[in-house]
């Protein structure tokens, strides 16, 4: 039903993991540090799912990739509900594939930057798209921030004069890690940890190229057992997604 692969990590020195990441006090993800955005489809259903997430949070650790995963419900007639699922997942997968045009929907498939899809196991193509995408114009290109403060969380997106200067901006609270002891259906009697995965979504605005910011309440995150946070920049819309032009992901403590 489903297939395997791999991916890329990306190392960077631990200097340029510090000025990245702990540039101030208050400042938990700085801009520009991340060349993709992993989106990674999955379901609790599905037998050859376990290898992509894991591999999901091998790549959690690597400060070039902020890697997510998305769980999805259309594999819950299988025997087992899938109790991350969403089916504002589901529907985001399937408007990538409307936008490629090619009606890929699959799992386990990673989406990388918004631009392009890959097995969720295949390390080696999910290194070669990670270099792909990095070659379309305006990719990762423009500067994003969270700081926390109080008891708000700070995002910041910045200028950009370019001909990729209009999306939307949207903020996922983020569950770390989730343990699911799986009880019926393809992955039965198996617990399997899920990583960085997307507990909502909260549109904070559209992006027209100008600089912008917006403060969110932590109450409005801490939610689905998140303790950290998402925000990108996207092309689009919600039906029409498009490619990825910024993102930072952060803890929430």
């Amino acid at each position: 039903m489903l297939r395997c692969r791999r991916i890329f990590l990306r190392r960077i020195s631990s200097a340029s993991l510090t000025a990245g990441f702990l540039v101030a006090t208050f400042v938990i993800a700085r801009a520009g540090e991340p060349r993709a955005l992993l989106q990674l489809f999955t379901s609790q259903g599905c037998s050859s799912c376990p290898a992509a997430d894991k591999l999901l949070g091998e790549l959690t650790s690597d400060p070039s990739l902020i890697a997510l995963s998305l769980p999805i419900d259309y594999w819950d007639y299988l025997g087992w509900k899938d109790t991350l699922a969403s089916p504002v997942h589901s529907a985001l997968q399937r408007a990538y594939a409307r936008m490629r045009g090619d009606r890929q929907v699959y799992t386990p498939q990673i989406v990388v930057n918004g631009a392009m899809h890959v097995l969720g196991s295949d390390r080696a193509a999910i290194e070669r798209t990670v270099a792909l995408t990095d070659e379309r114009p305006g990719v990762m290109s423009v500067p994003v921030s969270l700081s926390l403060g109080g008891s708000g969380v700070d995002v910041k997106v910045s200028s950009a004069e370019t001909a990729h200067s209009a999306g939307e901006v949207w903020l996922c609270p983020v569950a770390k890690a989730i343990a699911v002891a799986i009880g019926r259906g393809e992955n039965r009697g198996h617990t399997i940890t899920y990583h960085n995965v997307v507990r909502g979504w909260v549109r904070l605005g559209e992006w027209t190229g100008k600089a912008a910011s917006w403060n969110v309440p932590l109450s409005e995150l801490k939610t689905g057992g998140a303790d950290a946070a998402a925000v990108m920049v996207q092309e689009g819309s919600r039906d029409k997604p498009g490619i990825i032009l910024g993102a930072a992901i952060a803890p929430l403590q």
